[in-house]
């Protein structure tokens, strides 16, 4: 049965009929369904038992098939075309798959294609600046990717900045600063093979939890330099002071390192900060481990001749 009929009421009833996805999959599906033609208010009640009149959808419609005419896109007043896709399967960042993407496209000679130059123009972050040529601009999530650790860069790299005028004043030099800050770079050592033996991408949140890290890791790189200047200030020879240092002061910092691990440890298999636990973890053992030994000796060497 196509429509049901229902007895008039003192009010209007809007009603709203589905028909089953099988019934309209095609045009010729539709145009078979049976409707009640004319002003169904003008229509006289049909007898008790008496099938309400209707008429095929397809004399009262005609059916017409045209093309309809492509979109022109614009950006910036300037026409393109947009090619979209995903990532999927095993590889699912794209940074991997637009850079296969670019070595092949840089094969390509661009002079058969009535350009100038024979090498595309591949574009990440800005816009082509005229259309008189070909290029290739990456948009959509790899846009955002770059964006993302471009702003995280400068923010990482001013708040060095700052880290290192605060330690000038506070050991009134400007070498200690930089052996303290030397360590930061050793929790890469144990970030990225982290990351490659869980199969793990590094991701954004990977590079925040680089940058938490290196906190703790100048932390740790004070303690052993603070506690070098006390024994030298209470007259212990350099060589003894850098080892003692190294021996008293490392058990705070394995303590630090232990507390890091067990709290990143709850967000490890988390699909979205699995990076940033990961960094957190994997860098604060690897520099523990490391700046340890490297920042005495840094310093050993730096101040040894005076």
């Amino acid at each position: 049965m196509d429509l049901v009929h229902l007895p008039r009421e003192k009010e209007d009833v809007n009603l709203i009929l589905e028909v089953p996805r099988s019934r309209r999959s095609t045009p010729e599906d539709l145009l078979a369904l049976r409707v009640r033609s004319g002003d169904a208010n003008a229509l006289p009640e049909p007898a008790p038992g008496d099938p309400a009149p209707l008429v095929p959808l397809r004399e009262l419609v005609r059916l017409e098939q045209t093309t309809i005419d492509k979109s022109i896109y614009h950006k910036n007043l300037m026409p393109v075309t947009y090619v979209i896709g995903d990532v999927a399967g095993i590889v699912e960042s794209p940074v991997y798959a637009i850079f296969k993407m670019n070595a092949a496209l840089r094969q390509l000679d661009l002079t058969r294609f009535g350009a100038a130059q024979p090498e595309l123009k591949i574009l990440n972050a800005s816009q082509p600046f005229t259309d008189h040529e070909p290029a290739l601009k990456w948009d959509g999530e790899w846009h955002i990717t770059i964006e993302v650790f471009r702003d995280l860069g400068l923010a990482f790299a001013a708040v060095l900045v700052l880290i290192y005028v605060l330690m000038v004043g506070w050991f009134r030099s400007f070498l200690t600063p930089l052996i303290v800050m030397v360590a930061i770079p050793f929790s890469l050592v144990g970030i990225l093979p982290a990351h490659g033996a869980l199969n793990a991408f590094f991701t954004a949140t990977s590079m925040i939890g680089f940058m938490a890290g290196a906190g703790i890791v100048v932390r740790n790189s004070i303690i052993l330099v603070d506690f070098i200047e006390q024994r030298l200030a209470e007259g212990m020879p350099l060589a003894d002071a850098v080892v003692d240092a190294g021996a008293v002061r490392f058990r705070p910092m394995l303590l630090t390192a232990m507390a890091v691990v067990v709290g990143a440890g709850v967000i490890l298999f988390d699909p979205i900060f699995q990076g940033l636990a990961i960094s957190l973890m994997a860098g604060e053992v690897a520099s523990l481990l490391i700046s340890r030994m490297a920042v005495p000796v840094l310093y050993f060497m730096a101040y040894a001749k005076r």
